[in-house]
């Protein structure tokens, strides 16, 4: 790979695709120029091209030929059919370009037994609020993968978040964690805003305080780095108001709830990479 910015294709252009192409184009990681991108909807490539500016490929094997980094961010029911052409346009050299793939629960085993033993990969488990910069993200590499592409992967990731290089066998716990759990703070703040209203407040101003509340106490445990048990306690006087909440928290099992969730996301997500 040159020093130039590199040239980054998309095989799949849904809303992690473009919301990860617009976060590099964003951050100068790469220009609009050099992303290539395909997909079998028409609809899903033209938002990609107005959220990114690039122009998407009609040819999945052109953006395969061209790239230097090749995301492959189709579902993983449909990723089969998806690395033949992959493959195709691989064959006369494997190990390029690099490859991530951010289907959900298929292994690294999974592509490199579809594409070759040779490809350098990076598999990426990231979330949803990537979409809007706030992203946290695990990736795991293969053996073929080699410390500069790490570091690439992760300097493309930090641009809608954070991202963290980790063994493959603890990618499933990030996909319990961070990939699951934003639709559990969703809940979290679906029910908050109930709670206002039930107690008299109109409905878009709960919604707005319980999801500014959330929002502003994450970033208070980022910012001062201090255990949240630790922020948790200056928030709770003796005998006021948040230990009353916090008491029926713990009296509904608020802490164990939340854990098994995370646990049984983690297995769910062994389960289907088993399949």
């Amino acid at each position: 790979m040159t020093s130039k910015l590199p040239v980054v294709g998309f095989i799949g252009l849904g809303q992690m695709a473009t919301a990860l192409a617009a976060g590099f184009v964003r951050a100068k990681i790469v220009d609009a120029t050099r992303v290539l991108g395909y997909d079998v909807s028409k609809i899903a490539a033209e938002n990609f091209k107005t959220a990114t500016q690039a122009i998407p490929s009609v040819d999945p094997i052109e953006v395969v030929l061209q790239a230097d980094v090749l995301f492959l961010a189709v579902k993983p029911q449909y990723m089969a059919d998806a690395l033949a052409p992959v493959k195709q346009a691989l064959e006369p050299s494997p190990e390029r370009p690099l490859i991530v793939s951010i289907a959900a629960g298929l292994p690294i085993s999974y592509f490199e037994q579809a594409l070759s033993e040779k490809i350098r990969l990076a598999r990426v488990m990231p979330n949803t609020p990537c979409l809007v910069g706030e992203g946290a993200s695990g990736f795991a590499l293969n053996a073929n993968a080699t410390a500069e592409d790490g570091a690439l992967v992760k300097s493309f990731l930090e641009t809608v978040g954070v991202a963290f290089e980790l063994p493959e066998s603890q990618l499933d716990a990030v996909t319990g964690l961070s990939g699951s759990g934003p639709a559990y703070v969703f809940m979290a703040i679906e029910a908050l805003a109930d709670g206002g209203v039930k107690s008299g407040l109109p409905r878009q101003i709960a919604l707005t305080l319980a999801a500014q509340t959330l929002k502003g106490a994450a970033e208070m445990c980022l910012q001062t780095k201090r255990h949240p048990g630790e922020l948790k306690d200056a928030v709770t006087s003796p005998a006021g108001t948040t230990i009353a909440g916090v008491a029926a928290l713990e009296n509904r099992g608020f802490r164990s709830a939340l854990i098994e969730a995370v646990e049984r996301g983690t297995i769910r997500s062994r389960e289907l990479g088993a399949q």
